[in-house]
């Protein structure tokens, strides 16, 4: 029988710098010699669990082109809705996470794009705060576990010495960039700040959309 395998993604946001108790404002800056520096330092909050959170995350099975994208959108809920074969659907971190981790325990094989570094330590710290227990190991072994990590697999472990973006893999193999509509991840918090939730989950999507088609570049052409 087939693997029943899953694409995911997350996108995040740090927290406001100033709502930080002054112990932890001055451990994170105890570092940063220059003004330059400090700013570095703060518009990075988003990029660990520990001082950011999770705001979106998309997931589509690569075999049945049908998935979901949970989102955080604050204030007056939003119905769900679909579009070409996702469906969006809102709620608080909390929430969203709980929704990966039901959906997620029914898939036996996991596929993301610097999933090993960034997203599954991501969503295990954040659902930690939230006293959510995972329902499956996404981790498991680097090398021969249910975790397809397409930068490992692209980078061949470390045995080539740049280590590339979705962007420039899915430029290079004529795949749709998800920044194609002019939004990167490094924009995201500054649209979550706007209110520009929709437009955050859209783009999550467009991601689990190129990280699909790149995978299957890698499955048919790259894989031995």
């Amino acid at each position: 029988m087939p693997l029943k395998r899953v694409i995911f993604d997350i996108e995040t946001t740090g927290k406001d710098f100033e709502t930080l108790d002054p112990s932890t404002q001055e451990y994170l800056l105890k570092s940063s010699q220059t003004e330059e520096e400090q700013e570095k330092v703060k518009e990075s909050l988003g990029l660990y669990p520990l001082t950011g959170e999770v705001i979106s995350i998309g997931m589509l099975n690569p075999d049945t082109n049908k998935g979901a994208v949970y989102f955080q959108m604050p204030g007056d809920p939003l119905l769900p809705f679909e579009e070409d074969g996702i469906r969006f659907e809102c709620g608080t971190e909390k929430e969203i996470l709980e929704k990966f981790w039901a959906a997620v325990k029914s898939y036996d094989q996991f596929i993301t794009f610097n999933g090993r570094s960034f997203d599954c330590p991501f969503i295990l710290v954040r659902s930690a705060v939230h006293r959510i227990k995972p329902s499956r190991d996404i981790m498991g072994n680097r090398y021969s576990g249910p975790h397809i990590d397409l930068m490992d697999q692209l980078n061949f472990y470390g045995a080539s010495k740049r280590r590339f973006s979705l962007d420039m893999w899915c430029k290079t193999q004529g795949i749709q960039s998800p920044k194609a509509d002019g939004i990167s991840g490094a924009d995201v918090g500054a649209l979550f700040k706007a209110g520009l939730y929709i437009d955050i989950a859209k783009y999550c999507g467009r991601d689990i959309r190129a990280t699909k088609e790149l995978f299957l570049v890698w499955a048919n052409y790259i894989k031995v």
